[in-house]
């Protein structure tokens, strides 16, 4: 079946546009089911695990059909934690790029009365997490009295939160005639009855299958990098690694264009695949890589469609991809045959729950690596360096440059005459003029004893909530959840610890006050 484009789903101008400036090439398999039924306006549920392109799903549609009221609330999405709330208005926003649109995020653990001013002053889009939302109805400053778009955003999980009577009081405000959807990996029987008490009878149901998704002969590794050291980062990965062979990921066309140019400044030996390169283009590119005169390919998912290549040690993920299938299909370009391969991807804290969901779908383990120091790479040049010199004295090549050698040796001392060689190779091979030792993520994590655990019902999620509505943490500075039968450990780094300890100690969690100290460190 031929792929559709974003371009002949019938979505607007403006937000294709938007679309095109993200570099997307085409739209996952739910995008290009949910879209043009929503276009119509149809209720739709779509069931499809996280990590499948769900938000350009509802929010492109929503945003081509959307009419613009002075004063009232367009669209109200719900997401069942802070986090999402703020990653959905993120992705909301980049779709809105184009269009004149107002976006505002509501969730608990941020002062109410900066969202009270600004939702006065006028908002279109509201993404908030169900408990906050209630609150502001209650408090008659969100009017749902007009809405044209409900969005229930990962309903199970809203569903295990607590939130389905929050959630109901939300609809029962909103408009009669609104179009609404739901989306959740999973439809248990609360979330069935939800949606026949909610939503109009010709309600589609878009039903994404998972895929079975395999990477068992792939080693799968990830660097947390900052994002301004991304390229650095990356440079100091090759540098070490020295992958002889390379498929380099980028998200979008844009990307691979900038990427392509800033390694072949630095020397490496590198082309570049995207869907704007005509078939010639591609073909004469993906022939050099075949035939080894090209050491590193960088793409885009739809480029690298079909690429069939022996022999690559490594696949790098300069940016995560739009969904997981998609992190599997890239990975799979390497590890062929029975050959282990190597799989690399650089995410920033932002980007780190992402990867633990792509862990949760491939049931595969992906190992965490410090990014490299100037140290470890200086090693490594070392050792590649001894190791071709023993190649070539097992030879008889080096034998011309005796004489030399012996002219050298009359003059300077040969210690230094081999160092200086080395330095120059060193110096040669080195791809960027690294000035920091260390740039890798170098927080430190406390461990904390929670007196709450599994008798007492409490899950990870209750337990990042319940910082962050009370400490207001995100979930860069949780770390490790160690639930146990009667109590947990949690790592969080040393900045939130203590604010976490003050205020968050002898609140409710799981029905119960908890107390919360500083483990003593194990053996």
């Amino acid at each position: 079946m031929e792929e559709k484009k974003f371009s002949q789903l019938g979505l607007g101008e403006k937000v294709l546009k938007a679309i095109d400036d993200m570099g997307f090439e085409e739209p996952s398999h739910i995008q290009a089911e949910i879209i043009p039924v929503v276009l119509e306006g149809y209720d739709v549920i779509g069931q499809a695990q996280t990590g499948t392109g769900k938000t350009l799903a509802f929010g492109a549609p929503i945003l081509t059909n959307m009419k613009k009221a002075e004063g009232k609330i367009s669209c109200i999405i719900l997401a069942p934690t802070r986090e999402l709330a703020i990653q959905v208005n993120d992705e909301i926003i980049r779709i809105a790029k184009h269009s004149r649109v107002t976006l505002l995020p509501v969730y608990g653990g941020q002062p109410i009365d900066r969202q009270i001013k600004a939702i006065r002053r006028g908002v279109d889009i509201i993404v908030g997490t169900p408990g906050r939302v209630l609150d502001l109805i209650r408090r008659k400053v969100i009017d749902l009295g007009d809405i044209q778009f409900l969005v229930l955003d990962e309903a199970d999980e809203m569903l295990n939160m607590g939130f389905i009577e929050d959630i109901e009081e939300i609809i029962k405000n909103c408009s009669k005639e609104r179009q609404t959807m739901l989306f959740s990996a999973t439809m248990p029987d609360e979330i069935r009855k939800l949606s026949k008490k909610y939503m109009k009878t010709d309600t589609k149901h878009v039903s994404i299958v998972k895929s079975t998704m395999t990477v068992s002969t792939v080693e799968q590794y990830y660097f947390e990098i900052k994002q301004n050291n991304r390229f650095e980062s990356f440079c100091r990965i090759l540098d070490v690694d020295e992958p002889e062979t390379a498929i380099i990921f980028c998200k979008t066309k844009k990307g691979v264009d900038e990427l392509v140019e800033s390694m072949q400044a630095r020397g490496y030996n590198v082309e570049g695949m995207h869907g704007d390169m005509n078939q010639n283009q591609r073909m004469n590119t993906l022939r050099k890589f075949k035939e080894g005169n090209l050491e590193f390919l960088v793409a885009t998912d739809v480029a690298a469609r079909g690429i069939d290549v022996e022999n690559i040690t490594h696949v790098i993920n300069y940016d995560l991809p739009q969904d997981i299938e998609s992190y599997v299909h890239r990975i799979g370009r390497t590890g062929r045959a029975n050959k282990e391969g190597t799989a690399y991807t650089l995410v920033t804290a932002r980007e780190y729950m992402t990867l633990k969901q792509i862990e949760k779908m491939t049931k595969s383990k992906i190992k965490r690596k410090d990014i490299p120091t100037i140290d470890d790479i200086f090693l490594s040049k070392y050792r590649s360096m001894v190791e071709r010199v023993r190649e070539t004295l097992g030879k008889e090549d080096y034998k011309r440059f005796v004489p030399l050698a012996a002219e050298l040796d009359e003059e300077f001392n040969l210690v230094d005459v081999t160092a200086a060689l080395m330095n120059i190779v060193y110096n040669k091979e080195v791809s960027f003029e690294y000035t920091e030792n260390n740039i890798g993520h170098t927080t430190d994590f406390v461990r904390l004893f929670l007196t709450v655990g599994r008798m007492d019902r409490v899950n990870p999620k209750q337990i990042l909530q319940f910082f962050s509505d009370h400490a207001n943490t995100n979930k860069t500075d949780i770390g490790d959840i160690d639930i146990l039968d009667k109590f947990t450990f949690v790592n969080v780094n040393e900045a939130a610890a203590e604010r976490i300890i003050k205020t968050c100690t002898g609140k409710r969690l799981a029905n119960r006050r908890v107390k919360i100290e500083i483990s003593k460190k194990r053996d």
